[in-house]
């Protein structure tokens, strides 16, 4: 696997930890256990992950998170707490990826992967900031579901093939900015329309 393929992986695996740390660890966890995700020679750090002991703590974050990100309100208050776990979780886990013969490429691995996992949480904070605003509390359910069913799904392609995990990772972060930029426009409209008085 080139540099471009690690890289590409541990770019996305981090973007997928700023939506659904717990998911991540779980998934790829359970994925390696069932050998349904062959761990390679260069990746033999993230065996820790099929450790039954980390497994359990990572499913009762993983359903404690379902349910809690389907409820308004609940979810900012969920993603506040998290808004230190899910960037150090994604630095680590993108520290797991890389070559650990290479200081400089396992530093840099870091660095991105936690400022990484930052955007992509600032992203679904902000998202889910919006969201609330909505008065039917449906959509709350059917965003955090669509979240949990693409986080999965982007999880798999990314460790099935390693070849277009740096695009995924490109599409998370546009899909990031993009996320950022139309919750700032909402954000304005909604606060800052509503203070001014009628001409």
């Amino acid at each position: 696997m080139g540099i471009m393929e690690i890289i590409g992986i541990a770019g996305s695996v981090s973007l997928l930890a700023g939506w659904r740390l717990y998911l991540c660890i779980f998934a790829t966890g359970l994925a390696m256990r069932l050998d349904v995700l062959p761990v390679p020679e260069h990746l033999a750090s993230l065996s820790v992950l099929e450790n039954p002991w980390v497994m359990g703590i990572a499913a009762i974050g993983a359903l404690a998170e379902f349910f809690a990100d389907k409820v308004m309100w609940l979810d900012s208050v969920w993603d506040t707490i998290h808004t230190l776990v899910r960037p150090v979780g994604g630095a680590l886990l993108a520290l797991a990826i890389v070559d650990p013969s290479d200081p400089a490429m396992q530093v840099l691995a870091f660095l991105l992967g936690g400022g990484a996992s930052f955007l992509a949480h600032g992203g679904k904070a902000s998202a889910r900031a919006v969201v609330n605003t909505s008065p039917e509390p449906v959509s709350n359910a059917v965003v955090s579901s669509a979240e949990d069913v693409a986080t999965v799904g982007l999880l798999w392609l990314v460790y099935e093939y390693p070849m277009i995990a740096a695009g995924i990772a490109l599409f998370l972060f546009m899909l990031t900015m993009a996320t950022l930029w139309l919750a700032q426009k909402v954000i304005k409209r909604v606060f800052f329309r509503a203070g001014k008085p009628e001409a």
